[in-house]
């Protein structure tokens, strides 16, 4: 299973693909997308594009986003909901599957508990993938991201087995 974890944002968008086989998983792509700007309608372009670049170049079976955290700031929920549905869209128009999980399951799939900080993440993130040093923040909870959909994924699998 291969997938692409999205941590969507309006300044940087992380974005991680992930390879599993069997209990082995392997990092293919990791960056962390700098948004240069002011204007939000180049910045979420720049976000579309980026997305369709990596997906053209990897082929995920399944794009995992990370949802919009509702903070108390209204305004910058609202612009990484623009942010989130930019990634969205071209993962939709390139034919993939889309997934979407709460921070709270992305850092229980990969630390095991939903109150994790950023460097948690980033450690288990190099932990879980071999890599010598942690991603950027940003990458690394795109990894994340897509960890948590594969480690859903087998779960499902598993208990279709059981199930039939």
């Amino acid at each position: 299973m291969r997938v692409l974890g999205i941590d969507p944002g309006s300044r940087i968008t992380g974005l991680g693909v992930v390879e599993a086989a069997g209990d082995s998983l392997t990092p293919l792509h990791f960056e962390s997308l700098k948004l240069p700007g002011k204007e939000l309608p180049k910045r979420l372009g720049l976000i579309y594009q980026g997305v369709q670049r990596v997906i053209a170049e990897f082929n995920p079976e399944v794009v995992a986003v990370e949802q919009v955290f509702v903070a108390t700031n209204a305004k910058s929920a609202l612009t990484l909901g623009h942010a989130r549905g930019s990634a969205i869209c071209a993962a939709i128009n390139a034919g993939c599957e889309v997934t979407e999980y709460s921070a709270l399951q992305i850092k229980r799939a990969v630390v095991g508990t939903g109150s994790a900080s950023k460097d948690q993440v980033q450690h288990m993130v190099r932990v879980l993938c071999g890599l010598r040093s942690a991603p950027a923040a940003d990458a690394a909870d795109a990894i994340a991201c897509a960890i948590c959909q594969i480690h859903t994924a087998q779960v499902e699998q598993k208990l279709n087995q059981v199930s039939v």
